[in-house]
């Protein structure tokens, strides 16, 4: 670290650092997953390469690298043909598994012919790819849980939404340890803020409520009296946040999906999603409105945050300050911090 000094007084530089170039072990939410189920082959920027992915004839998604290893035709230009992706240059048609299937010209397919194939799950309409920089399959014990609400009727529809941040993605996982923010950037005061680490599970549950200086009730609507957020990172990319509006007389159950994948070390796609759940104060069409009113709300918090990232230095050497509140427990690989903001 480079310190200069004035007269008796140090001052902190920022130390800049440089955006690892290893991405993360994990799965990775690339979307909702009938948007993959056109017909089409799709392109995906990921891990620092071109992706290509498609539905074979039983709709089940597939994932290759991008490039065939022929002589390197896109193969996310190509076309689907049966259950295999055919490149556009020549028509060698590739599997799903990774192995060359047929070669139109050509009297056998080499044996060397095979391409990566990325690992896969569908699960709540969501489409997951493992990615791990040794090469190892999932363990057993590192998945996705389900979401319940996804699969039924007494729920919304997903609310979807897709930006790319110029940022390494970083900046977004620190938002889950970080409670001052919220005041400032979100205009919500927490009144109870606690971080759980267990595993490959990093939890943040909070309360909050609405800054009524920055977001005043409007007259004539039911009055926000705050909201109960649990909110989990399964793995370095995808969060799961039961989140609960409540109001006078009533409670709003909602899930808030918060997920993205690195295109490069200085560029990630971030998506979001939200499903409501139905009930005698929202039904059909009402609910339906609501999730959306509410999906609204959640992009422009996440768009509060890419303002300040995108405006950000970098930062290594971050100059940090003791909270007004703290307690810390730590037994059998989990940890928590509790903190209850002073007014």
């Amino acid at each position: 670290m480079s310190l200069e000094t004035s007269g008796d007084t140090e001052i902190r530089e920022i130390v800049v650092g440089n955006a690892p170039t290893r991405f993360a072990r994990g799965w990775h939410c690339l979307g909702l997953a009938e948007s993959f189920k056109d017909g089409k082959p799709h392109s995906i920027e990921a891990f620092g390469t071109k992706l290509v992915a498609w539905a074979d004839s039983n709709g089940d998604l597939k994932i290759l690298d991008g490039y065939c290893r022929h002589m390197g035709g896109d193969l996310t230009q190509g076309t689907v043909k049966g259950d295999n992706i055919a490149c556009p240059f020549h028509d060698w048609r590739w599997g799903g598994n990774g192995r060359c299937k047929d070669i139109p010209y050509a009297r056998r397919v080499p044996p060397i012919a095979k391409t990566r194939a990325w690992t896969t799950l569908v699960q709540d309409g969501l489409f997951f790819v493992w990615h791990d920089p040794e090469g190892n399959p999932p363990p057993a014990d590192v998945t996705i849980p389900r979401i319940a609400g996804a699969t039924s009727d007494e729920w919304t529809d997903w609310i979807w939404y897709t930006t790319e941040v110029d940022t390494n993605c970083r900046e977004i996982i620190d938002n889950i340890v970080d409670m001052a923010h919220f005041f400032y950037v979100h205009y919500s005061f927490p009144t109870f803020f606690k971080n759980v680490f267990e595993g490959h599970v990093a939890t943040q549950i909070m309360k909050g409520q609405a800054r009524p200086d920055m977001r005043p009730n409007t007259e004539g609507q039911p009055k926000m009296l705050g909201s109960h957020s649990e909110a989990s990172y399964f793995g370095p990319s995808f969060m799961i946040d039961d989140l609960k509006y409540e109001y006078e007389g009533y409670d709003i159950e909602s899930v808030l999906l918060n997920c993205h994948y690195p295109v490069s070390a200085d560029k990630f796609v971030l998506m979001y999603g939200m499903i409501v759940k139905k009930s005698e104060r929202l039904e059909g069409d009402a609910a339906e409105a609501t999730a959306q009113q509410f999906g609204n709300f959640i992009a422009r918090g996440f768009e509060q945050d890419v303002e300040i990232w995108k405006n950000k230095t970098r930062i290594e050497n971050r100059c940090c300050a003791r909270r007004t509140a703290r307690s810390t427990s730590c037994d059998a690989g989990t940890s928590s911090s509790t903190s209850t903001p002073q007014r």
